[in-house]
């Protein structure tokens, strides 16, 4: 039974009832002083804090999609990471559909009218990480009057260590884009949903670590021509753009404004705007002073050249702790033409699900806007 498997919850909460309740029932037996009432009165109370404490750590981590199974909560995880390939392969990077699934609340399984998610296995050409992915085509791309369409991309990013499921399932992201195409509201869109853990357990902040995973190259270069190589995505300027939440979204800010001519648009949902150092990250720079500028946004900001590229950032007034930062971000960037910066700020939203469920319509439809299929 999985980590986020629902019969694994329910054990942990039908657990805490009994010792509850058994705790009640069996109480006043031990309400002696003997060692042997004590000791069974310390066991029972801490059975129970460990069987209440369990069962909402599992809900929690099913809402939050913080971990997505028993090795990754225990940081010994053995799936996909960074390999090298030392066989004669694919010189163009490989991309694997190994799976499809239908869109929640689509009304049909029809991948012409509700659209297909597929999941996928990505092979960097140049930096031999392999990942996988979730990717939702809409349903233009399966109908036949579109079949020589091309269509605008846009990568999505969880935070830290988050799964490539919650985007799918718990922040809805191709639900939300297939409403609010039928709707009128975005243009249809391909989205690479994934996290930016691509290197597990390691958090690596999409930094190109020396001696370690490349992760920016992966993501300005070896993804993009993976996806290229296998969808219809338009091939010129400002078909692409990048979105993320927390880490994902501190990533989505840097790769668009390191790389402005891949993402033409980057969505920072409560995202920071410097790199962190603690034991999830390890050594980043390796003492790299220029590596360690590069990731630092208020830095890019400052010394070098203005990138031709769309940002946009969220927070809230309340519940956010990165309120201040945004609005100082937001500052920096008007004052860095043809940088251009938009923002989204609620009155109140904590860093979590819920937050980013009510930021990402307006989000896609910002994206949408501002890409194109060509």
């Amino acid at each position: 039974m999985g980590l986020t498997s629902n019969t694994v919850l329910a054990l942990a909460v039908l657990s805490g009832v009994l010792l509850f309740a058994g705790t009640v029932w069996l109480w006043p037996r031990l309400a002696r002083r003997s060692l042997r009432a004590v000791a069974g009165r310390i066991g029972l109370l801490l059975a129970t804090q460990l069987a209440v404490f369990a069962a909402v750590g599992l809900a929690a981590n099913q809402a939050f999609g913080f971990y997505a199974g028993w090795a990754d909560l225990f940081g010994r995880e053995t799936g996909q990471g960074v390999v090298v390939d030392h066989t004669a392969g694919d010189p163009g990077g490989s991309l694997q559909v190994v799976g499809t699934r239908r869109v929640n609340a689509a009304g049909s399984t029809r991948p012409e009218v509700a659209g297909q998610i597929q999941k996928v296995q990505f092979t960097g050409r140049t930096t031999h990480i392999a990942t996988s992915a979730y990717v939702y085509l809409p349903p233009e791309y399966f109908q036949s009057r579109h079949r020589t369409r091309t269509f605008p991309a846009a990568v999505v990013l969880t935070g830290y260590p988050g799964t490539a499921e919650a985007l799918v399932d718990k922040l809805h992201y191709p639900r939300t884009a297939l409403e609010l195409a039928r709707a009128g509201r975005m243009q249809p869109m391909i989205l690479v949903m994934l996290r930016p853990t691509v290197a597990p357990p390691r958090d690596t902040e999409c930094v190109d670590v020396p001696d370690g995973p490349q992760t920016e190259t992966f993501f300005a270069e070896d993804l993009p021509g993976a996806v290229l190589a296998h969808y219809r995505v338009g091939r010129k300027p400002g078909s692409w753009g990048i979105v993320g939440d927390s880490t994902g979204g501190y990533c989505a800010l840097k790769l668009a404004m390191h790389h402005p001519g891949v993402y033409a648009a980057g969505a920072g949902l409560s995202a920071y705007y410097d790199a962190p150092s603690d034991p999830t990250t390890g050594d980043l720079f390796h003492g790299d002073e220029e590596l360690r500028n590069r990731a630092d946004l208020w830095w890019y900001l400052k010394h070098m050249p203005a990138p031709d590229t769309s940002l946009l950032v969220t927070s809230s007034k309340a519940g956010e702790t990165n309120y201040k930062d945004t609005l100082e971000f937001i500052e920096r960037v008007k004052a860095r033409k043809p940088t251009r910066i938009s923002s989204i700020i609620l009155e109140s939203g904590g860093h979590n699900f819920n937050t980013w469920r009510r930021e990402i319509p307006a989000t896609l439809q910002w994206l949408g806007g501002r890409l194109s299929g060509r």
